[in-house]
């Protein structure tokens, strides 16, 4: 009997789960997983997830005392229930987890490494070398300078929000461990500015603006790993076999368990090495004269900043109704 798309997959790719739900993640079993802001705020919504977020609420609250305002105690509980997430993933895979830095820093240099700081921080009063922790930052030029002081101090980084050969030029530069372009996000900006309702696989512009990335890395020898996400569809992530990595969703986790077809591998870093491929110089100003020029990766690094902001304000207002029910409970001796 034919091994499964997983199976074959695993055999060159690092699967990787792109979920917050730590039930399909026991049940997938990656090596590697990664969070953000709507992952966990899908999660913190889940019935069996309740009992982390009250403690994580409650344990927040008392850190800061009783003369903390909600909103302090807000943004202690944010960091801490990813955090928490975190703690609860590492205790099945092997190997890391992304924990995401508040998209509202996205701009923030300085804000960004404080954030990155507490977070390690948290992980590591809790056991957890750093070395099993990466910490997520949207790709602009603000995150990945940030990202470059953290990685020289040891800590390692995972640059999401990723659209352009330029962003990710510019993370290889600065010793990055890790990025994310968005191959399914890239996808939709590519129909909806079109009109065009599908593309092949092997002509979806999220695959071919991965594929790109990856033969350039490999061509120059840069060590940064490139992490294929945001998928619509097992074509996009068949077509991407060889990536170094790929986080994947466990509705499309369980879709390649189901299919026992030939996965023959594309990317290969022996064929990149052999490419002609332009060596791009990339400082502040060809940063940002290349990302204004750029209409797709100037939008959706703007949109996703955006959406993983309105996330956060999601989950704080969760968590402020939740809190408001605790402090019920407290207040008659429930």
């Amino acid at each position: 009997m034919s091994s499964n798309l997983l199976e074959q997959l695993r055999k060159m790719t690092v699967v990787v789960a792109d979920t917050g739900d730590i039930q399909a993640i026991a049940q997938f079993k990656p090596q590697d997983a990664t969070t953000n802001p709507s992952l966990i705020t899908a999660a913190a919504q889940m019935p069996e997830y309740q009992e982390i977020v009250d403690q994580t609420l409650l344990k927040a609250k008392s850190d800061l005392g009783a003369g903390a305002s909600q909103e302090d105690i807000l943004t202690r509980a944010f960091d801490r229930l990813a955090v928490a997430f975190g703690l609860k993933i590492l205790e099945i895979i092997p190997g890391r987890v992304s924990t995401e830095v508040d998209a509202r820093l996205s701009y923030d240099t300085e804000g960004t490494i404080k954030k990155a700081h507490e977070l390690i921080a948290q992980y590591e009063a809790a056991g957890i070398a750093k070395e099993r922790i990466l910490i997520k930052i949207a790709s602009t030029w603000e995150g990945i300078r940030a990202a470059e002081v953290l990685e020289k101090e040891g800590i390692h980084c995972n640059l999401t929000l990723l659209f352009g050969i330029h962003q990710a030029i510019a993370c290889a530069e600065a010793g990055i461990t890790l990025i994310s372009p968005f191959v399914g996000r890239i996808l939709d900006w590519y129909k909806k500015d079109t009109g065009r309702d599908s593309y092949p696989a092997a002509e979806d512009p999220g695959v071919l603006s991965v594929t790109k990335i990856y033969n350039y890395y490999k061509k120059f020898g840069y060590k940064t790993e490139v992490m294929g996400a945001s998928f619509r569809n097992i074509g996009e992530i068949t077509e991407l076999a060889g990536c170094d990595l790929l986080t994947i969703s466990p509705q499309l986790l369980t879709e390649l368990q189901g299919s026992t077809t030939e996965l023959p591998r594309k990317l290969d870093p022996a064929k990149a090495t052999a490419m002609t491929i332009e060596k791009i110089a990339v400082d502040k100003a060809s940063y940002d004269k290349m990302h204004a020029s750029d209409r797709m990766a100037s939008e959706k690094l703007d949109e996703g900043i955006k959406g993983f902001t309105k996330a956060l304000e999601t989950l704080e207002q969760l968590l402020a109704e939740r809190l408001k029910k605790l402090e019920e409970k407290a207040a008659v001796g429930v």
